[in-house]
């Protein structure tokens, strides 16, 4: 019995059910961990005589693995999380310490089975989204060593990239559980905040730290979240929490045109189309929303008064040991005295009212789906330019922890040189188990593959999209279609319980679906149209308001994806149902 190259808990499970024991998985994960390219993931490890006594342990107090849920799970673990036997350093040699226990986390994985493989590099005291940060050098993309992997938690990313173990723990501020996932296709789980202790853990803002999980797939990312998760006296923002729940069919948030900013990164900006595309297709309605204040408050993290809530962190040995910071970060913090408690209360005020001005959005959607990062960069010009650079890649990320938000960042397709892509699903606090599904679904439907094992993506693959109006053949938006390559597929019509309004004042003139269970009629003709995901999601991305894209029943029972209407601009429109579709309204013939 042979391991995959790419690791996950159900593959580590195979090779116990085929007669392997943890001590052959340990000998696999040293070798490849002496074999591995990126001599910068790791700043330690645990000795191979250490991890063959951690096998032997684990087999002697739980002989079978259906004894404990991670069984044998190798992990990896972030350089500014404690574990008992390991110095924690925060990515900073002169500030390391040997901890007298394990942080709460790694207490309750061990207690799980899981088997911890070595601490990884991040940017220094977790500041910074990039990975070049450290004097242990830059953990590179998995797919490209001229690019960084990614930050704060760099190496806990590449660690599960590259197969070297299962699941890795991370921590995020500012986006760093999510990132690192983006440029290296894999999942980053983002629980809300106080979901997971922070017990034993080196903090960067400690009001909105988050312990993250780098996996493979969402339910591996999932499982372990469920693991850690649970209040703990020793963290005073840990806290008690419920499960919220969230429709079957969401309304997703999508960035309005205004709001994309991809730094020229062109394929980038294809990608987040074609990701729409696919979540439309999975059955959600995408909703266009405005950015400004989630984009406000993202900017707070970096330019307001949290920056010197990251000194108070480390504040007696930075006063100390200033010349052993690494520079950028160094300057980072130099730079938090300009903040004083007058900034610090004004900034909350204005944190609270932009969390005021989301109320809309979020009466309006059920999730967001953003870009990770709008942008990846080279080590080198990370470097050159090492402030700037790094806040283009929180762009949409920001905002999360100081919302209280839930977060999924799954793996979205790559660019044309092989640069891994990915978008993030964000919910409201307490999503963190409702937004699973949909992540999952989304991630696999991408067809990514897991880590350096990427897919090459299916750039042939069709997409349908069911339309009733002025993107009919003949009609005045046709011409939208086509000029996306849009190919006619049939006509055909609506299960019998849909309506069809006339829109008042739309130009030109347009319909509005709305399906209604009570209603028995004939019928609504609509064509069905193909695209490519690209497209699709562009098309979608057009749609205007009160229009959206959802699930529409066909009269043979099928469903696809096509124009609905929101009831509320039913006011003042008049219901042309009885006409049975838009050209029998207008008196036109149909076009064969």
């Amino acid at each position: 019995m042979t391991l995959p190259r790419i690791l996950d808990i159900a593959s580590v499970r195979k090779f116990y059910a085929g007669g392997a024991t943890p001590l052959d998985l340990v000998e696999i994960i040293i070798r490849r961990m002496a074999e591995c390219p990126d001599k910068a993931v790791f700043i330690t490890t645990v000795t191979t005589d250490g991890l063959r006594q951690a096998a032997r342990d684990l087999m002697a107090s739980a002989p079978t693995p259906n004894a404990l849920p991670l069984w044998g799970i190798p992990f990896a673990v972030k350089d500014n999380i404690d574990v008992c036997g390991l110095p924690t350093t925060a990515g900073c040699p002169d500030f390391a310490y040997e901890p007298d226990r394990d942080a709460t986390t790694i207490t309750r994985l061990r207690a799980a089975g899981a088997l911890v493989i070595g601490k990884t590099n991040l940017d220094q005291f977790a500041t910074g989204l990039n990975g070049t940060r450290s004097p242990h050098g830059a953990p590179r993309c998995v797919f490209n060593e001229d690019y960084v992997s990614g930050g704060s938690s760099s190496g806990s990313a590449v660690a599960v990239a590259r197969g070297l173990a299962v699941f890795s723990l991370g921590t995020d501020t500012a986006g760093s559980g999510r990132v690192p996932a983006a440029f290296n296709n894999i999942v980053g789980i983002k629980p809300s905040p106080g979901r997971v202790p922070n017990t034993g853990v080196v903090p960067a803002c400690r009001s909105v730290d988050v312990v993250t999980v780098f996996a493979t797939s969402v339910a591996d990312g999932v499982a372990v979240r469920r693991i850690v998760e649970g209040t703990d006296i020793g963290d005073p923002f840990s806290r008690r929490f419920g499960e919220r729940p969230l429709p079957a069919s969401l309304r997703l948030g999508i960035l309005a045109e205004k709001d994309r900013n991809f730094f020229g990164n062109s394929e980038y900006a294809r990608l987040y189309d074609a990701a729409i595309g696919r979540a439309v297709s999975l059955g959600a309605t995408v909703v266009p929303f405005d950015y400004a204040p989630f984009g406000k408050a993202a900017a707070l993290l970096y330019n307001g008064p949290w920056v010197a809530e990251r000194l108070a962190a480390i504040q007696p040995f930075f006063e100390a040991h200033a010349d052993s910071i690494e520079p950028t970060v160094r300057g980072i913090l130099q730079g938090a005295g300009r903040y004083s408690a007058v900034n610090a209360f004004n900034a909350r005020y204005e944190l609270e009212r932009l969390r005021q001005e989301t109320l809309a959005t979020w009466d309006a959607v059920d999730a967001l789906l953003l870009p990770t990062s709008p942008d990846i960069q080279t080590v080198e010009a990370m470097r050159n330019d090492p402030v700037a650079l790094n806040s283009r890649f929180g762009l949409y990320t920001n905002f999360a922890n100081l919302f209280d938000c839930s977060a999924i960042a799954v793996p979205a397709g790559f660019t044309n040189a092989g640069l891994a892509f990915g978008v993030s699903l964000i919910a409201p606090q307490d999503c963190d188990a409702a937004l699973a599904s949909f992540a999952s679904q989304l991630h696999e439907m991408a067809d990514c593959g897991k880590g350096i094992e990427r897919q090459i993506p299916d750039h042939d693959k069709k997409l349908l999209i069911a339309v009733v109006g002025a993107h009919l053949r003949g009609e005045p938006l046709n011409h939208q279609l086509a000029t996306l390559n849009g190919r006619f597929v049939e006509q055909t019509k609506t299960s019998p319980n849909y309506r069809l309004y006339a829109l008042a004042g739309s130009t030109p003139a347009k319909p509005g679906l709305i399906r209604d269970s009570q209603f028995q009629g004939a019928g609504i003709e609509l064509e069905i149209w193909e695209l490519d995901a690209a497209g699709f999601g562009l098309f979608v991305d057009g749609i205007p308001t009160p229009l959206g894209i959802g699930k529409i029943t066909l009269q043979d029972g099928r469903q696809v994806s096509g124009f609905l209407c929101e009831t509320t601009a039913l006011t003042g429109s008049e219901e042309i149902s009885i006409f049975g579709g838009w050209r029998n309204f207008l008196g036109r013939p149909s076009v064969v």
